[in-house]
């Protein structure tokens, strides 16, 4: 399977270099959304996988052929993810017993989120790129989502195949033939991802923001609207509590566009409600999300597990560089004795590796691209375009909610980062005028 692995990362990559830079983006996107991100080839201990080799033919592309780097100029956005990732490694060299392990891990890391931010950052310039782009990720998610569906009705993966060629034995960390994904009578669909919650949350993050196409899509909107549908059902068949979440969010962020002048008195309201349960109730105000579970226990452990880390000592003696890479902090042994940790909250799990070191500079990443979703949304001259912001937006909201319940892992951290690069875009996105065969596709 590393000879397959290999050749479509090369027929991936020779596209690349012969198209446009934004349809080397989607091809980038199709190369982790199309094909199992566990199939790998090695170079010495460092494994590529397809994404990760096209993603050097984009650079090439850009760096070789096109003038888009020297044209690229750097907000705050772009700044603060450099400190992030340089935030990483200061505090991993500082905990780290196995320095080698460490930065392999984290050379991956840059691989999977930070080339591909900036890859999305130098190519995306204008709206047309970016309605083409939305309307080719939707094109790429209905296939998928179609298997998926296959797969929570009936059990059976019809691109299952390719995972007796995992590159690591097992996925996520489950044994091949030790898995038991059911939930209320659906199997839990993982189709070409590793994970159920993989394949929920790239449907739930993209396609909230791909709904923004609907603005401009008034001639196909009804294909639209059913590719959208068809991306709900991917969300779905994952029968994934995070990705259901990721979804409740954004969808219901974006359905009080209508009500957007009411924000101040609806986050005054929230705080009240929040706080009456602080209160009343003998509960924290995150803990009543067993109620709305697929099951109250795994809720209840990701409730605990804030209170373990937080609040329990959990972080005591770490909480400026965080664990050395590799050590288990014995939280599980604190929730309900399990032996197993599984951090499943994505903010936890960047304390947990790199302490307030890694976390701060992370959380002003975020804050940074709040920001510049609420510049572009003030320089908005039409309808059309503050729907295109405020969906990315909803995307955006969904998914850092859905955070207090899992981990982005895989292609969902992927699809974070190229989240993150359109808010930076965005700006220019709106103000960025069209020019000659462009006015047509700014209408798609």
């Amino acid at each position: 399977m590393q000879a397959l692995t290999l050749l479509i990362a090369s027929v991936a990559s020779l596209l690349v270099l012969f198209l446009s830079p934004i349809s080397g983006l989607i091809i980038y996107i199709a190369s982790f959304a199309w094909y199992p991100t566990y199939l790998t080839v090695p170079v010495g201990t460092i494994d590529f996988t397809v994404r990760r080799l096209v993603i050097l033919a984009i650079f090439a592309n850009l760096f070789l052929l096109t003038d888009l780097p020297k044209r690229f100029r750097f907000i705050w956005l772009d700044k603060l993810v450099i400190i992030y990732f340089a935030a990483q490694f200061i505090a991993g060299a500082t905990t780290a017993t196995a320095l080698s392990a460490f930065f392999e891990n984290r050379a991956g890391a840059v691989f999977d989120m930070a080339l591909p931010y900036f890859a999305v950052r130098m190519i995306l310039r204008n709206k047309q790129q970016y309605l083409v782009l939305l309307k080719w990720i939707l094109i790429i998610a209905v296939p998928i989502s179609i298997i998926g569906f296959y797969e929570s009705l009936t059990g059976t993966n019809l691109v299952g195949f390719f995972e007796k060629y995992n590159a690591w034995g097992t996925l996520s960390g489950i044994p091949l033939e030790n898995r038991s994904w059911i939930r209320s009578g659906f199997f839990r669909a993982n189709t070409v991802f590793s994970h159920p919650i993989m394949h929920g949350l790239f449907f739930a993050m993209f396609g909230s923001v791909c709904a923004g196409i609907l603005s401009y899509g008034k001639k196909y909107k009804a294909l639209y609207r059913a590719a959208l549908g068809l991306v709900c059902v991917g969300v779905f068949s994952s029968m994934s509590m995070g990705a259901l979440l990721a979804a409740f969010g954004s969808i219901t962020f974006i359905a009080f566009y209508r009500w957007r002048k009411y924000w101040k008195p609806t986050v005054i309201l929230i705080i009240i409600m929040c706080a009456s349960v602080e209160i009343i109730s003998n509960r924290h105000f995150w803990e009543i999300v067993d109620r709305f579970a697929f099951s109250a226990g795994n809720a209840w452990y990701r409730s605990k597990l804030i209170r373990v880390a937080l609040f329990e000592g959990g972080m005591s003696g770490h909480w400026l560089f965080g664990y050395p890479f590799g050590t288990d902090p014995g939280w599980g042994k604190l929730i309900g004795g399990r032996g197993i940790l599984d951090i499943v909250n994505h903010y936890l799990g960047v304390l947990y590796h790199f302490g307030l070191v890694g976390l701060i500079p992370f959380l002003a990443v975020i804050g940074a691209a709040i920001k510049r979703l609420i510049d572009s949304f003030r320089i908005c001259m039409t309808g059309a375009d503050r729907w295109l912001v405020w969906c990315l937006a909803g995307g955006l909201f969904g998914i850092l909610v859905a955070m207090n319940s899992t981990s982005l892992f895989g292609p969902p951290i992927t699809v974070f980062y190229i989240m993150l690069a359109f808010c930076g875009a965005m700006p220019s996105i709106i103000n960025a005028k069209p020019k000659g065969a462009s006015l047509r596709l700014q209408r798609l």
